[in-house]
């Protein structure tokens, strides 16, 4: 019974450490570039509590720091940046007490007169996904021209391009140019399957020093998905050798008081052929 509760505990304790809910980090506008003076609104939001995350980020010159600490105003489970500056682009991501993190989102903020709006979050194959090529002070319906990697993929009499059905093969690196306005920054659009996943741009798209970063993110998500295979197995060992004890002693008998019993049997067997 005591060994029964223990790994019932044991495993209660692998399971909420295993299972800890992961935060999505959202922005609004919903586009991973800004002008500079543009006001943006991020938030770390849970499928059932928002409680116990912190929003924090890594640009050029300051390293984990959070909302709150000299950038940005927090607003319950928000946190709002009403005047953007160039020193804001960085990497953002949500990040709780206990460890995990949740999505990193790469914050483009320019001084140029152009940019391209884009999903600011990983995108599903088979999904549609709309670009839109913008400028600072005119309408956002001027021709465009678009670029994949360096390449042009086409251009747009309205300053809209829509990839339908994206698969694998359209992620990759975006820009757009508006003829006598200039060039947008480039941002690097993910695709993802079924399961979501966190993918992140290249480490030539990121900020310096998030590479450190990057790297810690991937092993903690290995270690979520290998952490419920630990529990399985270490369970079934234990019930195996649960059931192989089972086998040999009765549970309120220990072995010194078996061994007489086997004696005492072997007495009574030996009278009564006698």
């Amino acid at each position: 019974m005591e060994e029964t509760s223990l790994l019932c505990l044991l495993f209660l304790i692998s399971l909420l450490s295993c299972t800890t809910n992961q935060a999505r980090l959202t922005v609004s506008p919903s586009s991973s570039q800004f002008f500079k003076r543009d006001f943006v609104s991020l938030s770390c939001e849970e499928d059932d509590s928002s409680a116990g995350w912190t929003l924090r980020r890594n640009t050029s010159t300051q390293q984990r720091t959070q909302c709150g600490d000299g950038w940005g105003k927090p607003a319950g489970y928000l946190c709002n940046i009403s005047v953007l500056f160039i020193q804001d682009a960085g990497v953002y991501w949500c990040e709780s007490r206990e460890g995990p993190i949740s999505n990193m989102v790469n914050l483009t903020v320019t001084d140029k007169s152009v940019i391209l709006q884009s999903p600011v979050l990983p995108v599903m194959e088979g999904d549609d996904v709309t670009l839109l090529c913008k400028t600072k002070t005119t309408p956002s319906n001027l021709p465009a021209a678009f670029y994949k990697d360096g390449s042009l993929i086409r251009k747009q009499p309205t300053g809209h391009m829509t990839i339908q059905h994206v698969s694998r093969s359209d992620e990759g690196l975006y820009k757009c140019d508006i003829s006598g306005h200039g060039e947008s920054p480039s941002s690097w659009i993910t695709v993802t399957g079924t399961l979501t996943t966190t993918t992140l741009p290249p480490t030539s798209a990121l900020p310096p020093h998030s590479f450190s970063l990057h790297r810690v993110f991937r092993v903690v998500l290995h270690l979520v998905v290998f952490c419920p295979y630990l529990i399985s197995t270490l369970l079934m060992v234990s019930l195996y050798r649960h059931r192989a004890k089972g086998n040999y002693l009765h549970p309120s008998v220990s072995p010194t008081q078996q061994q007489g019993l086997d004696y005492k049997n072997n007495d009574v067997t030996t009278e009564h052929h006698s």
